[in-house]
């Protein structure tokens, strides 16, 4: 599995996470899923990804984007 994919995984799951948590506990979580959003978008543009930079450390094979 490529880093594009784990990222992409990681910000799937996070935001599924954070919309459950959001209905189910308290409202203020969906400040999470902006975040999440926020991260996504600027690494669009920017290629910045803190997430793909501790997964190549740790190994990973990375992809075209990252």
């Amino acid at each position: 599995m490529t880093i594009e994919r784990i990222v992409l995984a990681f910000a799937g799951f996070f935001i599924l996470l954070s919309l459950g948590l959001a209905h189910y506990v308290n409202i203020n979580w969906l400040w999470f899923t902006a975040f999440v959003g926020f991260n996504l978008l600027q690494s669009a543009f920017t290629g910045f990804c803190p997430l793909a930079i501790v997964l190549k450390k740790i190994g990973h094979k990375p992809g075209s984007a990252f």
